[in-house]
Order: C-alpha cells, then structure tokens, then sequence
C-alpha cells in the first residue's frame, strides 16, 4: 500500500471515529420518568360532593320569645347542657302574672257562687217535693206546689249557670297563663346551648317570619350527628338511601368515618345558575366515633357506587385523552396503547382491555419529552 493511499485511510478512519463520537454525543437522552407497573387489586366508582359539606346536629332550634321584653333572668350560659323543659330565659312579666292572679280569684268567685248557687237549687228541690207531698193530701193548694216547683226549677238554672261561669273563669285563667307563658323560653329538648343573645337586663325582640332577627337562644342536641353535603344534580340519580360512604373532616385528616346515606333531598339548589346541586344527608355508622364532634365542622364525603377486587387497575393520573396510556416496552421505548377502562375513580381506572399485568406505564405525563417513540428511564426515587 502506497504511503497516499494509507494516508487517505487513516484521515477516513478519523473523520468516522468523529462522526460517530458526535453522533453519540449529540443523540437524545432517555427521559427520566416515573413508572407504574400494572397489578391487580381494588377499584371503587364513588362520587364525592361539589362543596365542603358540614357536620349539623339532627335535632337544632334558635330560640325567640313571643312577646318582646326585657331580659329578667338568664338561668343558663353558653356550652351549657340543659335537659328538656328546663327553664332556659325569662322576660320581666309582673304585669302578665298579676293577670293570672286576678283570673284566678275571679275563678275561686266563681267557684264559690256556683257552689252557693247550687245549694240553694238543692234546697228548693226538697221544698219543691215537700210542697208536692202536702198539696197530694190536701193540706195546701196545688197552686202553692207549683210555685214551688217553678221556684225549684229557677234555682237549678242559675246553678248550672254559675257553673258555666266557672268554665269560662277557667279559660280566662288558662289564657292569662298562656300570655304568662310566653315571656318564659324553656328547652324543648336536651341538648347544648351554643349561643345567647342578649344579658339581663336588655331587651329582646322576637323573630317576626321574614325578619333575619338573631334568636335569643341557640340550641344544638349534639348527641346526634350526621353529615349533610351537596352533590352535582348529574350525580343525583346514581345516590340512594342505605348506601355506604367515607366520611372525612378537615379537623381529623387522618381518619376516616364510616357512613351510610340517610337521605337525598327531593329538590335541586340553585346557589348559582352553573352550579346545581343536591344536599345528600348522611348518618356516623357507628354514633358513639362521632361522639365530641362539634358541629359546624367542614366535611367530605365519598358514596361507594361499585367496587371490584382482583382486577388489572392502573392510577388514574396515567390516562390520557381518548383513553390511552404510555407503555414502555422492551427496548426502554414509549408506545401509545388503547385501553377499555372500567370502574373508576379519581385514584384508580380498571383496565379491561390493552394492559396484562406487568406492564410498565408512565406516570410523568406532564414531563417534556415524553411522547410515544421517546426513549426513558426510570426515576430514581431518593432514598428516605
């Protein structure tokens, strides 16, 4: 070979050397990726409420007077636990009770006439039958009987009368209790007391309907709890009595309730034209776990529809649009498959078709670069 000629060969041999050092240098990186490789195991269909629903008692009245007043006596305070009947306000009613007592010596009048009233009915009746008995033998005239009779008759119609009297006594005395009544708020239930408005010694005004008058008393029978949350309209049809729900308060983030639906409201609420929902009302299946819950916590609720164990499920998070995931096959390259997914949730999709188990899918969809034909690498996850 002439000294050209290996010239020529080794400037050749050189430029390919740098060729190819740059094609190496200059090719695509793998794109690190975070990977899924596809198990079986559970997947739920559950729908979740639109807004933050709450925890509210089963039993909560706010408390007014019928009549306004000022406040004589406060026989409670707030967090107080009262018992049904219990006295819980009064209003200054001095007027209202000399009322009843006037009603009630006007019935013990009454009483008192009616009794004198009929006693001397009694005794005319005897003077009636004697008279009777005289004038059948002769000894007086049958006029003089007669007056007697009518005379008897007279006395027993003012008895009945005065007792009539008494009635109506009774009943003045029983309104005048009534009115007496209305100055006084007592607990129709047992329970807590959350709020009051008003002290001793102002005035309180009732709430007339339509009026947004706060109440005199806030009461909350805090025994009994539920939840009540509002539901998309479009998922109203899919929810029924009975069926099981994950309760979760933002108060206890790692704990999670068990509940059954109680009840799903008849009617849509429109709070905003784009936003139609249905309140679903949900019982603690077990009462005692909701126990020291405090009314008014926020909460989020979880109606399971259907649930499937043992199935080829894949992270929700995986699938893209057109129901299509990223699988990597042998040679560390991404493919786009189809697959038929079935039970879902906003964690798991069950996968039906287009997966077998082992299979090794994206996760890191949002990352650039990562697109069918790409070539990855799994992320290293940091040691903890």
């Amino acid at each position: 070979m002439s000294p050209l000629l290996r010239r020529f060969l080794f400037i050749a041999i050189v430029l390919a050397i740098i060729a190819a050092a740059i094609v190496w240098l200059t090719r695509p990186k793998p794109v690190p990726v975070r990977l899924y490789t596809v198990a079986a195991g559970l997947v739920e269909a559950t729908l979740a409420n639109t807004r933050a629903g709450s925890v509210e008692a089963c039993q909560r009245t706010k408390l007014s007077t019928i009549l306004g007043g000022r406040i004589e006596s406060l026989s409670v305070k707030e967090g107080d636990h009262v018992e049904a009947g219990q006295v819980l306000m009064r209003l200054w009613r001095d007027d209202l009770a000399a009322r009843v007592q006037v009603a009630e010596a006007q019935l013990a009048t009454a009483q008192s006439r009616a009794n004198e009233a009929c006693t001397v009915a009694d005794n005319a009746e005897r003077e009636a039958e004697r008279q009777e008995a005289l004038a059948a033998k002769g000894f007086i005239s049958s006029s003089r009987a007669d007056s007697a009779r009518t005379d008897a008759k007279a006395r027993r119609t003012a008895c009945v009368s005065a007792k009539k009297d008494i009635v109506t006594a009774e009943r003045q005395l029983a309104a005048a209790r009534a009115d007496l009544g209305r100055t006084v708020i007592t607990a129709p239930f047992a329970g807590t007391v959350a709020k009051i408005v008003g002290e001793v010694g102002e005035y309180s005004t009732p709430s007339p309907p339509g009026v947004p008058t706060p109440p005199a008393i806030d009461l909350i029978d805090d025994a009994c709890l539920y939840v009540k949350a509002p539901m998309d309209e479009l998922d109203a049809p899919k929810i029924h009595a009975g069926q099981t729900v994950r309760i979760r308060l933002d108060a206890y983030p790692n704990r999670v309730f068990e509940g059954r639906v109680r009840r799903v409201a008849p009617y849509v609420t429109a709070v905003e034209k784009q936003a139609r929902t249905v309140d679903v009302e949900v019982d603690f299946a077990d009462p005692a776990a909701a126990k020291g819950l405090l009314v008014g916590y926020s909460a989020d609720v979880e109606i399971l529809l259907d649930a499937r164990d043992g199935v080829l499920r894949i992270p929700t998070a995986a699938l893209q649009e057109g129901n299509r995931v990223l699988r990597v096959d042998a040679d560390g390259r991404l493919e786009a498959r189809h697959i038929q997914p079935g039970l879902a949730n906003w964690e798991w999709t069950e996968v039906r078709e287009g997966l077998s188990a082992g299979d090794r899918i994206v996760l890191s969809l949002e990352k650039e670069g990562v697109k069918p034909g790409a070539q990855v690498v799994e992320e290293k996850t940091a040691a903890k």
